[in-house]
């Protein structure tokens, strides 16, 4: 992985702009804003998709492959050129553009374009970043607010990730993976967690909490934070601010949760100021009745009523990556979910039990990142135990890291007590025809993983289809 320079000066004017990695969820969204500001914009990916495609209908320059070639220096020449962290460091695009002295912008730098001048309203946390930001972007478009803003999975209903805007809010969901959370001038921050992470960047769990902490001193109007999460209180403590707004079933809580009812829809009772508020978003788990509860909360924070607001955060409908239903073969459902962090995976799972009866889960996990799987590996297996039916492990998905020796998808399932509730299956056919010939009628098969994952999806549904023909 690269390590993002913050100090490189953003050009002032930005006219041709080139992403390496354009295909991301994340990157994709702020190339189709800046296609939106009316820039010339190129990229390059390392293999098509139907996003790659929809940036190439809309006039984007998109190759297939990384190679130097790919950075024109002729008139098309760019003014800069966007990466991620994940991007590795002999990349040829990368080492093109450094070569020729094109100014190379980490991703926060290319959003802190776009919001530039706007009130911006960042979503922060260790998990739910994406769907509580997905729940503020369709709460303010139900409320009349036609806001910009950059998410990192597509909004059901929207069906983008990103959109212009033409009022001054701006929504964003926040990365504090490599502390370019910090960029961004934020008038509103709404922290949803603080579960301790990447620890590859921050070093210590205090340098994890003291960034959050910073993340919401920054916050020009409010600070919204969670009143339950031992992690988000940790913080609190950290923080002196005129204008803190906590929700939580903490009895303390501004925005308090009185009861939680979790179905195919999560729904829960709030009180606010002394008034009772129903609110039901239409994803399942009590998990996401929280961050419901947080939306709300922000949306008060910005200054709207609670029962306009609960109304308006009614119509979402989910974003893509978190329990997105692909497909159903032979009466099993196929679903993916981004969940990375134990504690991600124990929402997601917990979630999934309350919308199949009597079925059962089938769980397809890849270990993302090598750091994480060699510190979390025993947290991982005790989740899958508890919660799936069974679990198939695949190999570690690296990203931005290299390998470390020993480290594979093993390491998770050695860690089970019971070794017949696991699998280590690192070849992708022969893990999807063990899911597909465990499941049965009524259960569900989810993959789990932010990496790559859900590209086995089509193979677990074709020896579904295989199995029904047996």
């Amino acid at each position: 992985m690269i390590e993002p320079d913050f100090t490189q000066q953003i050009p002032e004017t930005i006219e041709r702009i080139h992403f390496i990695g354009i295909g991301g969820s994340g990157m994709s969204g702020i190339a189709h804003m800046m296609l939106d500001e009316g820039l010339a914009v190129s990229g390059s990916d390392r293999s098509g998709s139907a996003t790659v495609d929809r940036l190439a209908e809309r006039g984007a320059t998109v190759a297939i492959g990384h190679a130097a070639a790919n950075i024109a220096l002729d008139e098309a020449r760019p003014d800069a050129v966007v990466v991620t962290s994940a991007l590795w460091p002999d990349n040829p695009e990368l080492l093109a553009a450094r070569e020729h002295g094109i100014p190379v912008l980490h991703r926060s730098q290319a959003l802190h374009v776009l919001a530039r001048g706007k009130r911006v309203v960042a979503v922060g946390g260790a998990h739910g970043k994406t769907t509580t930001t997905g729940m503020l972007v369709v709460g303010l478009h139900g409320l009349g607010v036609d806001t910009g803003f950059v998410n990192g999975g597509v909004i059901a209903g929207l069906d983008a990730s990103s959109g212009h805007g033409t009022s001054d809010l701006f929504v964003l969901e926040a990365d504090e993976s490599d502390g370019s959370f910090l960029l961004y001038d934020v008038a509103v921050a709404l922290i949803t967690n603080v579960d301790t992470d990447h620890l590859d960047h921050y070093g210590t769990p205090e340098a994890f909490d003291a960034a959050f902490a910073e993340f919401a001193i920054r916050a020009s109007e409010a600070v919204v934070i969670s009143a339950d999460d031992p992690g988000a209180q940790r913080v609190r403590g950290m923080i002196d601010h005129r204008r803190v707004v906590t929700f939580g079933e903490a009895e303390d809580a501004d925005v308090r949760i009185l009861e939680i009812r979790a179905g195919a829809s999560a729904a829960c009772t709030l009180e606010i100021a002394g008034e009772r508020v129903e609110l039901e978003v239409g994803v399942p788990g009590s998990h996401n009745a929280v961050n419901a509860a947080g939306a709300l909360a922000t949306l008060l924070a910005l200054g709207f009523a609670p029962a306009e607001a609960a109304h308006a955060l009614a119509g979402f409908r989910g974003t893509g990556r978190r329990f997105e239903l692909h497909g159903e073969r032979r009466g099993v459902r196929v679903y993916d979910d981004y969940a990375h962090h134990p504690a991600e995976v124990d929402a997601a799972l917990t979630a999934a039990r309350t919308i199949i009866g009597e079925g059962r889960i089938i769980a397809i996990h890849q270990p993302h990142l090598f750091t994480r799987t060699r510190d979390m590996a025993g947290e991982f297996a005790a989740v899958y135990e508890r919660v799936a039916d069974h679990t198939v492990v695949l190999d570690v998905f690296g990203a931005r890291e290299d390998p470390i020796p020993g480290v594979t998808g093993a390491l998770v399932a050695e860690r089970f007590e019971d070794g017949s509730e696991v699998d280590f299956l690192p070849d992708w056919q022969r893990a999807a025809e063990r899911a597909a010939e465990l499941a049965q009628e009524g259960d569900i098969i989810v993959t789990l993983s932010c990496g790559d994952v859900y590209r086995i999806i089509p193979q677990v549904l074709s020896a579904l289809e295989d199995g029904d023909e047996a």
